[in-house]
C-alpha cells in the first residue's frame, strides 16, 4: 500500500481569483533550477511534498508532523463545473477543497453554490479570502502574513477584523458552520480555518498549503491509502478532440496505476464502453494545459492520483463526469455491471410522488440530488440531458396528484420545450442552490394564490361612504355615489349600514363605464335597489360589506391574504352582528 496525493480542489465566484491562487500556487513554487518541481497533469497540477517544505519553511515545521503524503494534487480547472462533474461513487473526488472569496466582496452566488455541495458531499475545505492588497490603506511590509497584518495601521487592521468576522457570520447563518482566522482555529474538525491572501501580492500562500497540507495528512492520511499495483480507477473531466488523436479523453485516476494496452471500461446512460488505451498523455514540462497549442508526450503507466490524456477507441458516445475502470479482458463484463450499478444509483426513479430532475453531467446530477434531499423536496425521477417532451409528460402526470410536484427543474441544461403554457412548471438555472429556492419561492407563491383564489368566493370586507351630494336617484333602485374605504366592493356584495341590513351591489359605474369591482381610494356610482335614501341611507354615512356567518369562518382561516385595514373592518363586522347575536361566527 501506498499514500497517494490529496486531490485539491479549488472554488469560487466568478472574477475572485480562483485561477490567480492557482497560478501563483504553481508560479511561486517554480524557481530556477528548479525547473520540473511542478508536474505538470492533465487538468492537475503536483506539487511535490518537498516544494511545499520548501516554500512553507518553518511554518510547516512548526506543525510537528511526519509527512507521509507525496504532495498535492490541485485540480487545475477551477470552477463549479469541473467541481461537480469529478465524482466518485458515493461522493466528491476532491478529497479537500479551498474556497476563493474576494475578501471585500464576501459570498457571491457561486461562493454559496460552492459551499452548498462540499456540505453535501461532506467534503472538509478552507477559505482563502484573497485579494488582501485590496483593504484600504494595506501596504506589504513582511513575507511571512501574520507579521505582516500586524505591521499594519490600527484602522486597517480592524477593516481586516472587520472583514474576516463578516466571512464568519455568514458561514454561521447561512451554512451553521463555525469558522475562525487559521492562527486562531482550536480545533479543525469543528472550525472553518479563513486565510487571508493575496495572490497578486504572493502573500498568505505559504500558510494556504501549510493549513491544506497539514489537514490532508492528519485527518485524510487512511483514505489516501492505494493498492499502486492495484487496477486504475477515474472521472472523466472533459471529452476532447486531439490533433493526430481524435476523440481523447482527460481523466483523473485516484486510484491504482493505468497501463498502455490496459482493457478499461468507462459508464455511460445506455451501455458501459469497452475499449483499450492506445496512449496515455501527459503535458510536456511546464506547458500551462490551458493553452491549446499545449504539446505531449506519451508514458507507459501512470500512478493515482493524476490527470492523465487517454487515447483510445470508440470514444465518441463518451461523457464527462462518467467513471473509467481498468480491468483484465476476461473481467469486462464484471465492471461493465458494477458501473452500470453505480450509474443507476444516481439516474433513478426515486419517490413515488416528487419532481423531475435533469443535469449535464452524471457528477452535477449527484450533487444536485443531495441538495435536493438536503432541503426534503421529493425527486421521482433523476437523469442527465436537456429537458424534453417526455419528460414534461413525465411531470404532467404529478399535476392531477399534487399541482406543486409537476415541476422540472433542469442544472446547466437546455429547456427544448421553451413553454410557459400548460400544467408543467420548468425551471432552470446555472446555479444548483438558486434552482431550489426559485423552486420553493414558485411553490410558495402557488400555494398562495391557489389559497387566495378561495377568497374570490366569499364576500370579503369591505368598507364604504357615501358621498356628499352624490345620491343620484332615491328608490328603484336607489343610485349613489361612493368612495371604498377599505377593500373591494363587487357586483352582488351585500351592505349593511351601522343600524340596519341593506341590500346587495346591482351594479356600479366609474365615470358612466360599468364594472363588476371597484378598490380602495376608488369613487364609484352604486345602484342598491330594495332601499330608499334619506330613510335607510343618508351622505356621509358609512356603509360595509354584510358578510355571510358562513362566510366569516372560512375568511377567518384566510386572514394572511387580508389587509391590515380588511382584518380590522372584518372584526368591526363581526361587533356589529354580536349585537343581536353575541356567538355569531364564533
Amino acid at each position: 500500500m501506498a499514500t497517494r496525493s490529496p486531490i485539491v480542489s479549488v472554488l469560487g465566484h466568478v472574477d475572485h481569483g480562483k485561477s490567480s491562487i492557482l497560478d501563483s500556487i504553481r508560479g511561486s513554487n517554480i524557481v530556477a533550477g528548479e525547473a520540473g518541481a511542478i508536474t505538470q497533469a492533465i487538468g492537475a497540477s503536483i506539487i511535490p511534498l518537498d516544494v511545499v517544505k520548501k516554500k512553507c519553511g518553518e511554518l510547516l515545521e512548526s506543525l510537528n508532523m511526519k509527512f507521509t503524503i507525496p504532495g498535492l494534487l490541485f485540480i487545475d480547472t477551477p470552477g463549479h463545473a469541473a467541481f461537480t462533474t469529478l465524482r466518485k461513487r458515493g461522493g466528491s473526488l476532491a478529497d479537500i477543497a479551498i474556497v476563493v472569496v474576494d475578501i471585500k466582496e464576501g459570498f457571491k452566488p457561486q461562493t454559496i453554490e460552492a459551499i452548498e455541495v462540499l456540505k453535501s458531499y461532506k467534503t472538509p475545505f478552507i477559505i482563502a479570502a484573497n485579494k488582501l492588497d485590496l483593504v484600504p490603506g494595506y501596504n506589504k511590509f513582511y513575507d511571512s502574513l501574520l507579521q505582516d497584518i500586524k505591521a499594519q495601521q490600527p484602522n486597517v487592521q480592524q477593516e481586516i477584523d472587520k472583514k474576516l468576522y463578516e466571512l464568519v457570520g455568514q458561514l454561521h447563518d447561512r451554512f451553521e458552520l463555525v469558522a475562525e482566522r487559521f492562527d486562531r482555529v482550536s480545533s479543525y474538525t469543528e472550525q472553518i480555518a479563513i486565510i487571508p491572501c493575496s495572490a497578486k501580492e504572493q502573500m498568505g500562500l505559504q500558510e494556504l498549503l501549510m493549513v491544506i497540507t497539514g489537514l490532508a495528512q492528519k485527518f485524510l492520511e487512511e483514505s489516501l491509502k492505494i493498492d499502486v499495483s492495484g487496477t486504475a480507477k477515474g472521472t472523466i473531466l472533459e471529452v476532447k478532440e486531439e490533433k493526430g488523436f481524435g476523440k481523447t479523453v482527460d481523466v483523473i485516476i485516484y486510484d491504482g496505476t493505468l497501463s498502455v494496452n490496459d482493457t478499461i471500461v468507462i459508464g455511460s446512460l445506455d451501455k458501459p464502453i469497452v475499449t483499450k488505451v492506445r496512449a496515455l498523455l501527459e503535458p510536456d514540462p511546464l506547458a500551462e494545459m490551458r493553452d491549446k497549442k499545449s504539446k505531449f508526450r506519451s508514458v507507459k503507466s501512470v500512478n493515482a492520483a493524476i490527470g492523465v490524456k487517454i487515447s483510445a477507441p470508440e470514444l465518441e458516445n463518451v461523457l464527462a463526469g462518467m467513471p473509467v475502470r481498468s480491468c483484465l479482458p476476461a473481467e469486462a463484463e464484471k465492471v461493465k455491471e458494477s458501473l452500470m450499478s453505480e450509474i443507476e444509483e444516481v439516474m433513478i426513479e426515486t419517490d413515488d410522488d416528487g419532481i423531475i430532475i435533469k443535469a449535464d453531467t452524471i457528477g452535477s446530477l449527484e450533487a444536485m440530488i443531495k441538495i435536493l434531499r438536503d432541503n426534503k423536496i421529493p425527486i421521482r425521477k433523476a437523469s442527465i440531458g436537456n429537458i424534453t417532451k417526455k419528460d414534461y409528460t413525465d411531470a404532467e402526470t404529478n399535476y392531477e396528484k399534487d399541482p406543486l410536484l409537476a415541476v422540472i427543474l433542469g442544472f446547466n441544461v437546455v429547456d427544448e420545450i421553451n413553454t410557459s403554457e400548460g400544467n408543467v412548471k420548468i425551471l432552470t438555472n446555472d446555479v444548483i442552490y438558486r434552482l431550489v429556492q426559485d423552486f420553493e419561492q414558485w411553490q410558495e407563491e402557488t400555494k398562495k394564490s391557489e389559497e387566495a383564489k378561495k377568497l374570490d368566493h366569499l364576500v370579503r370586507p369591505c368598507k364604504l361612504e357615501v358621498l356628499q351630494n352624490c345620491i343620484f336617484r332615491q328608490s328603484n333602485p336607489c343610485i349613489m355615489g361612493v368612495e371604498v374605504l377599505v377593500g373591494v366592493v363587487k357586483t352582488g356584495t351585500p351592505l349593511m349600514s351601522a343600524k340596519r341590513r341593506l341590500s346587495e351591489v346591482k351594479s356600479m359605474q366609474i365615470e358612466g363605464d360599468n364594472v363588476q369591482k371597484a378598490e380602495k381610494g376608488k369613487q364609484v356610482a352604486i345602484s342598491v335597489p330594495n332601499i330608499m335614501a334619506e330613510r335607510h341611507v343618508n351622505e356621509h354615512d358609512i356603509l360595509y360589506s354584510d358578510i355571510p356567518e358562513d362566510d366569516f369562518r372560512k375568511i377567518k382561516k384566510l386572514t394572511t391574504f387580508l389587509t391590515k385595514d380588511e382584518i380590522t373592518v372584518l372584526k368591526e363586522i363581526a361587533e356589529m352582528h354580536r349585537k343581536d347575536n353575541p356567538v355569531w361566527g364564533v
